[in-house]
């Protein structure tokens, strides 16, 4: 078989200058990764989640990024982030009294919304000697009807026929340090980063089933926006970059905060991964309104440079 390419990039969160807030480097960044992308000419297009800043609050910004990757002229599957859906389920508040937990849980709605626009938010399929799997992981412990759908979704996909390598797509990342880490407790401040970025255990242990019955050798995650290799029961986790920026470098030593995106080059059943850091990062300074996951009341949309019609 002769060798073949697909990119997988994630937490582009480029907003909308029709929004309440606007940092226009982001915008930048995931022009100059698409240039990228685009040069680097791969059979596939895998989005990692977080296309949008707040595409779980406007539906432009989904449909946006949706009209941009159809552009692009290369075969692409999306999974859902939080900020295009909403967040892990909580019933309880963190420690930062600035964030609203609970009102940040995924909701029925807006899990709908997403899929309005890039069609189903769980997909399996085929290429070459490939199979790759994603599904929106925002919906585990949620307790909604579409959690249900995809914990028999995922189970239906132990009977399909097996590939050289099976790659998997989530959001969050399965663990922070180890498979069998414990519970961590959002209303513990030294363990809220650790709740926030990762799957709950129990769950882990469900999702850990269904990935070794379904023969899988990789596991593409995103959230962090930093990247880390862990390698764990035959499965590499990759940690991957974001396009908008880094989070949380200081984590762990061996870590890397730099923007840009995966290249996977597969020839036969040798799969190499390789960083692709952006030529140039965007520093532009000009952008307004609040980051991270501001309250209704802190969202100003008089601030906007383009005013909705």
């Amino acid at each position: 078989m002769k060798p073949w390419t697909f990119i997988h990039v994630a937490d582009i969160q480029p907003g909308s200058p029709r929004s309440y807030r606007y940092d226009p480097s982001l915008m930048e960044n995931w022009k100059q990764a698409r240039k990228q992308i685009l040069e680097l000419n791969p059979e596939l297009l895998l989005v990692g989640g977080d296309i949008t800043r707040d595409g779980s609050i406007h539906k432009w910004e989904l449909e946006d990024m949706k009209a941009d990757f159809d552009s692009m002229g290369i075969p692409y599957h999306v999974i859902a982030g939080n900020m295009d859906t909403g967040n892990k389920h909580t019933n309880k508040q963190g420690p930062d009294s600035a964030r609203d937990d609970i009102a940040l849980n995924i909701t029925s709605e807006q899990i709908q919304q997403f899929e309005s626009v890039f069609g189903p938010s769980k997909w399996s399929f085929l290429h070459k000697n490939v199979r790759i799997s994603g599904f929106c992981d925002m919906l585990i412990g949620s307790g909604l009807p579409e959690e249900k759908e995809l914990w028999k979704w995922l189970d239906e996909q132990k009977h399909l026929p097996t590939a050289a390598h099976h790659l998997w797509l989530m959001h969050y990342a399965m663990f922070i340090d180890t498979l069998d880490e414990p519970f961590f407790d959002i209303e513990n401040p030294d363990q809220y980063m650790d709740w926030y970025f990762s799957v709950d255990q129990k769950n882990r242990d469900r999702l850990m089933d269904i990935f070794k019955a379904t023969g899988a050798t990789r596991c593409i995650t995103g959230h962090i926006h930093c990247r880390k290799d862990h390698f764990a029961d035959g499965i590499h986790f990759d940690l991957a970059p974001a396009t908008c920026g880094n989070q949380w470098t200081d984590r762990w030593p061996d870590c890397d905060g730099s923007e840009g995106f995966f290249r996977y080059d597969v020839d036969n059943d040798k799969m190499t991964k390789t960083f692709v850091p952006l030529d140039k990062v965007s520093k532009r300074t000009d952008g307004y309104g609040p980051g991270g996951h501001p309250k209704p009341e802190a969202r100003d949309y008089s601030l906007a440079w383009e005013k909705n019609a």
